[in-house]
């Protein structure tokens, strides 16, 4: 009988480099700024640097609804799930992100370690692939246009919230990354494209939705719009 082949890493490498790069959202915002060692701005605090998952246990999932929708291009409904395992410690989390499924999911790298919640670093690697599949332009150039907007340009609100019919606190993050983007004629249909999360700590992830929205002023409605929202989470196994 042939030896079966050996699985072909190439695919999850290249996903591996893209999480890390995208990563730089956070670990490399301050440099971004020409600061070696300055304080991340709050709207980073909240995204990249708040314990997220702290109160989750190995063996929960947390699940989302993805939709797309907008007149550019025919919508579709999905889901994302992120399950939770034991980091190298024990303790919780390490992270296995499923995000949309079929023909549309995306490769995503395992993350051994976990403290903040991937679904947020997930979500922004997917928009940064459709901004270069619609723009033809880099994916590194839209991750610094977030990053840097993050870092200096967001609008960061305390809101109320309602998770499973009561009323909880939370906070609203908004940015427009190419706004002020000296490459948007390249792009000018989408360069108006803005980012919205919204957190609470008092839903399971702390993540409670998550949107991007391109709008038409000719049409009235949205050109695009992506709506990640949260479903709830699994319970723990039985101790």
């Amino acid at each position: 009988m042939p030896r079966p082949n050996p699985p072909d890493r190439r695919g999850a490498d290249a996903g591996r480099r893209r999480l890390l790069a995208l990563a730089a959202l956070a670990a490399a915002a301050p440099l971004a700024r020409g600061q070696a060692s300055a304080a991340y701005s709050p709207a980073e605090q909240a995204l990249f640097v708040r314990p997220h998952l702290s109160g989750l246990r190995p063996g929960q999932a947390l699940g989302y609804h993805f939709r797309h929708g907008g007149s550019m291009e025919p919508g579709f409904e999905d889901q994302v799930t992120i399950r939770l395992g034991p980091a190298a410690d024990g303790r919780c989390c390490s992270a296995r992100g499923e995000f949309l499924t079929g023909a549309r999911a995306l490769m995503l790298p395992d993350l051994p370690s976990a403290t903040s919640n991937p679904v947020i670093l997930y979500f922004l690697e997917r928009d940064v692939r459709e901004m270069q599949r619609l723009t033809r332009g880099q994916q590194n150039h839209f991750r610094k246009r977030i990053r840097v907007a993050l870092a200096d340009h967001a609008q960061v609100r305390e809101l109320a919230l309602r998770y499973r019919g009561q009323a909880v606190g939370g906070s609203e993050i908004t940015v427009s990354p190419y706004l002020d983007d000296p490459h948007r004629a390249r792009f000018e249909r989408l360069a108006g494209k803005r980012y919205r999360f919204v957190l609470s700590e008092a839903v399971p992830g702390g993540v409670a939705a998550m949107s991007t929205t391109v709008a038409d002023a000719a049409a009235g409605t949205p050109l695009i719009e992506d709506t990640l929202t949260l479903e709830g989470a699994e319970p723990p196994p039985p101790a």
